[in-house]
């Protein structure tokens, strides 16, 4: 469907479309046409016209993501547009606003929110080549040393020097763009374009690198921290971190796969755990809490009593809860304020039917998101899990991928998912009756795509068809066999392939130095 346009937008699409044109005309602009001209010029991906306009920008602040969202002049929301054209063409556009502007004394920008681009799986740009989370990591630091480079080796106006720009941006650093990213860290005080960062994610680093730059990038700013893939950082490195940095407006942290293993718990470690508790208490802002493959059990109580603030979002999936963890997640204030739960891992049916209706009650009036994978639900649970569902009228998400249910039973499961008034995306299982008989759940990553694909497209047809029937095209159901698309991953995952092809190799070298020992 076509968004409407203003006679405006029309105009400034026009008006760009000439980038000759329009570059030779940008002194003549009005400045409240600025963004505008900007948005228009994104859509046509005219990458010159981009970068003269962030190069002459005559207002205080830039935010992209105010700039591409909904306006009134064309509401259609262009901030999942990583466009490598437009973001190169915005980036280099502003390391030389610095440099070419006649007079630094009439340069009247301060901040530059880059934080509000979103990175998608499907990119409706011409190019077709984007520009991840990651690569903008790269540019940004790169042109940051560029321009020190240039301002030490060039004769600039004094003027130049007392420039400084807020660049608020979310990092995401490897082992691959580390050295790049300190040293414009450690260089920012010298340089006008000021890198400051809000988000801050790590995968494939080496811990001691992940404690040096994490303070480098000032903590008492960061408002979300994501440490994932390959960073091997354990309890008593995550109580160091806590009491060695202060994390004042920190509101979403994500830990990396293992990081809490209650299974081998002395009583350093119980210590360990109610200090890490607490110093979460401390963080005043934190509403999103993310720590899959850890083992919990028993100890649930124990890590988010101290929380001061209701958690928003909650992710424990594969967590090994016991019906005691799952009590008091239901039993607590944090339930009445989760709009996402991350479940995933736990047997349901058989540990806890009931605790789970009074978890999913107490949240049903904001839950939004809710994933349930690989949690033995068949057929016969169908019923309970609609009536759990039923109070849930603000639910968006549905992820249930890896459950034991028949093409009957998800029959029965879509057409309920038609009265659920605000859902807008379903992840549902390859149904049971896909897979040859015998197949036992959770099903392994070389049996996963071993299905009949002929009637796994059948089936889909008809679930699609129950949508259709109920006047819910707003519905997107999917079964993305290996998860969740992740931005972040499918970008770095040459990097991660790498480490993890190495760290094999490390393993079997020291398991063949050991049988040589041996024998």
């Amino acid at each position: 469907r076509a968004t409407m346009k203003s006679l405006r937008f029309i105009s400034a699409e026009a008006f760009v479309s000439n980038a000759e044109f329009a570059r030779k005309s940008l002194s003549g602009v009005a400045h409240n046409l600025f963004p505008l001209l900007f948005k228009a010029s994104y859509l046509l991906e005219q990458g010159e016209v981009i970068h003269d306009l962030v190069e002459n920008w005559p207002l205080v602040d830039f935010n992209m993501g105010k700039l591409l969202g909904t306006t009134v002049d064309y509401q259609e929301d262009l901030s999942h547009r990583t466009c490598s054209v437009c973001l190169e063409s915005c980036l280099t556009g502003l390391r030389d606003y610095v440099l070419n502007h006649p007079s630094p004394f009439t340069k009247r920008l301060k901040v530059v929110d880059l934080t509000g681009i979103k990175d998608v799986e499907v990119q409706f740009c011409e190019c077709k080549k984007t520009m991840g989370r990651w690569a903008r990591t790269q540019l940004l630091s790169k042109l940051c040393l560029e321009l020190l480079v240039y301002l030490q080796q060039t004769q600039c106006n004094p003027g130049t020097f007392e420039i400084s720009i807020d660049v608020l941006i979310d990092l995401f650093v490897t082992e691959r763009n580390y050295e790049l990213v300190v040293q414009a860290l450690l260089k920012k005080c010298y340089c006008p374009l000021k890198i400051c960062c809000v988000a801050f994610r790590t995968d494939n680093l080496a811990l001691q690198k992940f404690f040096y730059i994490i303070k480098l990038t000032d903590p008492s700013l960061l408002r979300k921290l994501e440490i994932v893939h390959n960073v091997r950082l354990e309890m008593e490195h995550l109580e160091i971190l806590f009491n060695s940095i202060h994390f004042p407006l920190l509101m979403s942290l994500t830990l990396p796969a293992r990081a809490f293993n209650v299974q081998r718990f002395t009583a350093t470690d119980e210590r360990m755990l109610t200090n890490i508790g607490e110093k979460m208490g401390e963080m005043t802002q934190l509403t999103e809490l993310s720590m899959s493959f850890s083992i919990l059990t028993g100890r649930i109580q124990k890590l988010l009593s101290p929380l001061k603030t209701p958690l928003k979002l909650l992710d424990v999936s594969n967590c090994s809860l016991n019906h005691a963890d799952v009590a008091y997640l239901a039993n607590s204030f944090h339930a009445h304020h989760l709009e996402a739960l991350d479940l995933s891992g736990h047997n349901i049916p058989d540990l806890y039917p009931s605790i789970f209706f009074k978890l999913l009650s107490h949240s049903s009036s904001v839950l939004r998101i809710l994933t349930l994978e690989d949690c033995n639900i068949q057929d016969s649970h169908v019923n309970m899990l609609i009536l759990g569902l039923s109070p849930c009228q603000k639910l968006q998400e549905f992820k249930f991928l890896g459950n034991p249910l028949s093409s009957q039973a998800l029959k029965h499961l879509f057409t309920f998912f038609c009265e659920l008034p605000m859902l807008k995306n379903v992840e549902f299982p390859v149904p049971r009756d896909c897979y040859p008989i015998g197949t036992t759940y959770p099903i392994d990553d070389a049996s996963l795509c071993r299905f009949d694909h002929q009637k796994y497209e059948s089936v889909a047809e008809e679930l699609n068809l129950i949508l259709l029937q109920a006047n819910r095209e707003d519905v997107k159901a999917s079964t993305p066999l290996f998860g969740s698309y992740d931005a972040a991953v499918q970008e770095t995952n040459n990097e991660l392939g790498a480490y993890l092809i190495k760290s094999f190799k490390e393993t079997l070298e020291k398991f063949t130095t050991s049988l040589n020992k041996m024998s």
